[in-house]
C-alpha cells in the first residue's frame, strides 16, 4: 500500500493537499501553509517552533520530521487517551474506518484513540488480522496490476520508491497479516497531513507521522488487529458524517447546520478561486500573444516568412 505521494493508488492513496479546502481552512485560520512532503527537501538540524505536544518537528535518524500544523489538529485527529468499551483485550488495536479512527486498547478500559485518514482499499477490508511485519521509513513498491493498468502514473515505480520524506507510506508501517499471508492491508504515516480526519482517493490506513512513530513504538509483532464493520462502528461511535472541509465529525443537528454554513464559505472561495485563476490565465495568454507578435515582426524585418521564424526559445 502507499499513501498519498504517488500519482494514484497505493495499497495505494494520494494526497489532497492544496485543494480549494486546504486553501480555505488556510485563509480561515490565518496559519502558516506547512508543506505538504513533510519536510520536503534536505533533513534539518534545526528545531522550528514547536506545535501541540506530541506533534513537534523532530530528527528521526537521517530524516527530519515537521511538526505537524496546528490546523489539521483538531478534537478528532489529535491523539488522545480515552474510555474504551470495547470487548478487545488490552493491546488490541482497532480500526473504525467510518468514524476514522484507531483505537489501541489499555489496561484498565482505556485506550490511546488516533485520527486516521481511510483510502479506497482501507475500505475494503474488514474483520481480523495481526501485525506481521514493523517497518520503519518502509519503501514501496507499486504492484503490477497497478503499472500494468496505469502505467503513466506507476512505470516510473517499478523498482520501487526507497523510504524518506517522498515515499507515501511515511515514517513506520504496520502490515497486516491472517495466518502467514500478507492481506495488503497497511496502517502507517503520511506525507499529507492534511488528508487526516478524511477519506481519500487511495491507500489503507494512515496517520500523522508523529502518531505512526507513537503507535509503532507501542505495538509488538503478532498484535491482533480487528477493523470494524458499518453497524460495528454505528453501535460503537454512533452515527458519523462529513464536514464541510471531508473531516468526519459526530452527526448531530448542529453539525449539520454548521456543514451548510461552511459549505457556502467553501463554494463562495472555489468561485472566486476560479475567477482569479482564470484572470491569471487570461494573463498569461495575452502576455504569449504579445510575445508572439513580437517574434513575428523581427522575422519580418530580417525578411523571414512566419514559417521559417524560428520559435521564441530559439529552438529550430
Amino acid at each position: 500500500m502507499t499513501d498519498g505521494g504517488l500519482p494514484g493508488a497505493w495499497c495505494t492513496k494520494r494526497p489532497n493537499a492544496g485543494s480549494a479546502v486546504n486553501h480555505l481552512l488556510h485563509r480561515l485560520s490565518a496559519l502558516a501553509l506547512v508543506c505538504t512532503l513533510a519536510a520536503c527537501g534536505a533533513p534539518s538540524t534545526q528545531t522550528p517552533p514547536t506545535t501541540t505536544p506530541g506533534y513537534e518537528g523532530f530528527q528521526d535518524g537521517e530524516f527530519y520530521i515537521a511538526p505537524v500544523d496546528a490546523k489539521h489538529l483538531t478534537p478528532q485527529t489529535v491523539r488522545t487517551e480515552v474510555a474504551y468499551a470495547g470487548d478487545e483485550a488490552p493491546g488490541s488495536i482497532v480500526v473504525d474506518i467510518y468514524a476514522r479512527k484507531l483505537y489501541h486498547v489499555m489496561e484498565g478500559g482505556r485506550a490511546t484513540r488516533y485520527g486516521i485518514a481511510v483510502g479506497r482499499e482501507g475500505l475494503s477490508f474488514q474483520g481480523n488480522a495481526t501485525v506481521g511485519r514493523k517497518q520503519e521509513w518502509p519503501s514501496w513498491t507499486p504492484t503490477a496490476n497497478m503499472i500494468r493498468t496505469q502505467p503513466e502514473m506507476y512505470a516510473d515505480y517499478a523498482g520501487g520508491l526507497p523510504g524518506g520524506l517522498n515515499n507515501p507510506l511515511g515514517a513506520r508501517a504496520l502490515y497486516l497479516y491472517r495466518g502467514n499471508r500478507d492481506t495488503y492491508f497497511r496502517i502507517h504515516g503520511t506525507i499529507d497531513n492534511a488528508s487526516i480526519g478524511r477519506a481519500t482517493s487511495a491507500g489503507c490506513i494512515r496517520l500523522f507521522n508523529q502518531d505512526a512513530i507513537h503507535l509503532f513504538e507501542n505495538v509488538t509483532l503478532g498484535t491482533p488487529v480487528k477493523v470494524r464493520t458499518q453497524e460495528e462502528s454505528l453501535a460503537a461511535e454512533g452515527p458519523y458524517m462529513d464536514d464541510a472541509y471531508g473531516r468526519a465529525i459526530p452527526e448531530t443537528p448542529e453539525a449539520i447546520r454548521q456543514k451548510e454554513r461552511e459549505a457556502k464559505e467553501v463554494l463562495a472561495f472555489q468561485q472566486r478561486q476560479a475567477k482569479e485563476q482564470a484572470a491569471e490565465q487570461a494573463r498569461l495568454e495575452r502576455e504569449a500573444e504579445k510575445a508572439n507578435r513580437k517574434r513575428l515582426a523581427a522575422c519580418r524585418r530580417q525578411g523571414l516568412d512566419s514559417a521559417a521564424c524560428p520559435p521564441a526559445d530559439g529552438r529550430a
